[in-house]
């Protein structure tokens, strides 16, 4: 690089940045070797002349930008390719280099980080948000395999956000969401506060001017009012800690502007209200001591009952440790207090950054946290081979994002973490993907419960599974993990393929049955001129179209042995249209679809209805919906139930009762007893004297459902029952 670096030097004086490369030096220079700070010093060089002649819109020239960046992550102690990395972050999206020149220059790890970071601009999308997703899922990605992209990335992105006052008004405000919906989180989950809090009070500024103006006004103006009071309870509290022997550090807490009215517009609260939770952190030497200041701190004020939170047992995902407690300070005013150790504190506000700026190996915290951060990534992997594209990537990985936490055990007390309102099912699926897809029932605290109950933080929960169930669509509906989301989806698709293409064989195999065929009696040339008709490239993609119901399979036969069909209405013809009825399982998911109209159980008599998109959708003789298009005889299939169908039917009851205190929770006491799952529940007063409850719930069949009407007619203030 010898040459290039000559090159260099002249536009290094040409630029005015020589105080900027310089400070970045002197800053790398306080923990790096000479030798490192040189490569860094080179990198600037590098990206000097690949970007020369480029301006921001500001007006200043671009190595401003990377260099910015780069002391963003100094710092923080971030190692040498990290920031070389910083610098040239930007030289692959705007500018000639090629990654092949950068390897060869820096290193494949440079290399490799400086790619994460590109954008993907070669590629033509169809719109901005599947540009967003691509670019993102790209990122994310490459985070997975070294988390220095997504610091970089972070820096990256905090810089841009200061300096968005050159854009218009509509960029700044794009910008500025997709760094509240991606950036923010992804900084919370890796525990970097710091940057966490100057993005949002950017993003603030960024989406309401006038209400950060006017917020940033009034803390200034109570500042003064709030030192007092804070000088008055540090006093109280050091005083106290001191006659205890324990040694304390203890701060007044400010708490920045996007935290402020977040609480004022989600509580509808007044800015004084707000500003009155005064906020104190108080640092000690050990986990011991950390106990022992929480209960002279609720000795010496009032505890706010509710508030306490200990995240020193029971840490946040990303690592953070702490106690955090409410009290009620001098003249009754709340304030809160946050007790942790200096190592706490030092990680509570850089997180994972924290390996780079204290290295310490003995640190056990650290190292968990490094463990959970890489759970997480692993995590992040699995989303991306499970969906179908960056769009469900992207949704996936923001539910991940957003959630607080709940904490529920095992039944050997093992610690779940799950995200709020979360179900049985996530919890199964946070245990084990297999035990996810096998789940069929649901134990809290060793009561059965319906799978889509949400979960509060305490509870047992126990998952009990059977290996021939498969998860159902419905539970889409109401999980909230990604990781459940995404594998409930990944299950379905492949299920949906695979059994279209097996139900589209039986299809097939049925009809050629009335001509004296099988599929494999069918001749090479035949099914290829019917696939090239189709426009299908094999014989599966023609199974998986007719057992979705795209296609009738008597006109698909039609084409593949059209020398056999008999002409007209005759005695083979109808034998083609009605073989032996098809069994079907319970359990096929998407391919074999119940009608909601008549909610069909085994046992009902029941027949199949070809519909497009749907499969065969089952209806139960005599529904009033099919009635229409009975005289369409291609569109009907004679079906069966199996005789081991397995797995739950929905069906709908409907109860008049007495309008008594308690009758809902008997019934609902009766179905759990007899193993039927609630799916859905209404209530209507008819009168003052009589109350309908109409219950859509999951049962096994005809015999179970009799079964469960049985002992319900037979439960107090039950008036009448039926099916719908």
């Amino acid at each position: 690089m010898s040459d290039h670096v000559a090159n260099d030097n002249e536009i290094a004086e040409g630029v005015d940045s020589r105080f900027l490369i310089s400070d970045l030096c002197d800053l790398v220079g306080t923990y790096m070797e000479p030798e490192q700070v040189k490569e860094v010093y080179n990198a600037y060089l590098f990206g000097a002349h690949a970007h020369e002649g480029q301006i921001r819109i500001s007006g200043e020239p671009y190595i401003y930008h990377p260099l910015a960046v780069a002391k963003i992550l100094a710092s923080m102690h971030m190692d040498v390719k990290s920031i070389i990395a910083s610098i040239l972050h930007d030289v692959l999206e705007d500018t000639p280099a090629t990654r092949s020149l950068i390897e060869r220059e820096f290193g494949e790890d440079v290399a490799h980080l400086v790619d994460g970071v590109s954008k993907l601009t070669h590629i033509k999308f169809k719109n901005k948000i599947e540009q967003q997703a691509e670019n993102i899922q790209k990122v994310l990605l490459a985070m997975a395999k070294d988390i220095r992209v997504i610091m970089i990335k972070l820096a990256d992105r905090l810089h841009n956000m200061r300096t968005l006052g050159a854009l218009r008004p509509d960029k700044r405000r794009r910008i500025a969401l997709e760094t509240l919906e991606i950036y923010i989180p992804i900084a919370n989950r890796l525990g970097i506060y710091t940057m966490r809090y100057d993005l949002e009070n950017l993003v603030f500024k960024a989406m309401y001017p006038l209400r950060h103006k006017v917020l940033e006004h009034a803390v200034s103006k109570a500042s003064g009012h709030r030192k007092a009071v804070i000088k008055k309870i540090d006093k109280a509290l050091v005083n106290r800690l001191n006659s205890m022997g324990l040694n304390a550090e203890v701060q007044g807490r400010k708490k920045h502007l996007f935290s402020i009215y977040n609480k004022m517009r989600d509580k509808g609260l007044p800015f004084n209200k707000v500003f009155d939770v005064y906020a104190m952190r108080v640092l000690v030497d050990s986990v011991d001591e950390c106990y022992r200041v929480l209960g002279v701190a609720h000795n010496l004020f009032k505890p706010i009952p509710g508030r306490f939170k200990d995240y020193i047992a029971i840490p946040k995902s990303n690592g953070y440790q702490s106690l955090h407690t409410a009290l009620y300070g001098p003249h009754g005013i709340p304030m809160e207090i946050q007790i942790r150790t200096d190592d706490m504190d030092i990680f509570a506000e850089s997180g994972i950054a924290a390996h780079w700026l204290y290295k310490s190996p003995d640190d056990s915290g650290m190292v968990s946290a490094h463990a959970r951060a890489r759970d997480w990534l692993t995590g992040i992997l699995e989303m991306q081979q499970a969906a179908g594209d960056s769009l469900e990537f992207l949704e996936n990985v923001k539910v991940d994002l957003f959630h607080d936490e709940i904490y529920v055990y095992t039944p050997d007390g093992d610690i779940i973490k799950l995200a709020r309102n979360a179900t049985p099912v996530d919890f199964a699926y946070a245990v084990h993907t297999d035990i996810g897809n096998t789940c069929v029932a649901a134990k809290l605290d060793h009561s059965f419960a319906p799978l889509n109950t949400p979960l509060y933080s305490g509870q047992t929960v126990e998952i009990i599974t059977s290996p021939s169930a498969r998860p159902n669509p419905a539970w889409l509906n109401y999980v909230v993990t990604a990781k459940a989301r995404s594998n409930i989806r990944s299950f379905l698709k492949n299920m949906q393929i695979d059994e279209a293409m097996a139900q589209g064989r039986r299809l097939l195999d049925r009809c050629l049955k009335g001509l004296g065929m099988r599929l494999e009696d069918v001749t090479d040339d035949a099914m290829k001129t019917v696939l090239d008709e189709y426009g299908f490239r094999s014989v599966f993609e023609l199974l998986e179209d007719v057992g979705m119901g795209n296609r009738p399979p008597s006109l698909v036969v039609r084409r593949l042995a059209p020398e056999r069909v008999p002409h007209g209405d005759s005695e083979e013809t109808r034998e083609m249209k009605s073989q032996a009825p098809l069994a079907i399982d319970g359990t096929e998911g998407m391919v074999v679809s119940y009608g909601k109209c008549c909610y069909p159980i085994p046992g009902d008599q029941i027949i199949g209805l070809l519909s497009k998109g749907r499969g065969i959708v089952i209806h139960r003789e005599g529904c009033r919906n099919i009635a229409p298009t009975r005289l369409e005889a291609d569109k009907y299939i004679d079906v069966q139930w199996s005789h081991d169908a397995e797995g739950g039917f929905s069906c709908v009851m409907r109860m008049d009762t007495s309008n008594k205190p308690g009758v809902l929770a008997r019934t609902a006491t009766i179905l759990s007893d007899e193993g039927a799952d609630i799916e859905d529940v209404k209530m209507e007063d008819r009168d003052g004297f009589v109350t309908t409850i109409m219950y859509q719930v999951s049962v096994k069949g005809r015999d179970h459902l009799a079964s469960i009407m049985r002992r319900l007619r037979k439960a107090p203030n039950v008036i009448k029952i039926w099916r719908l």
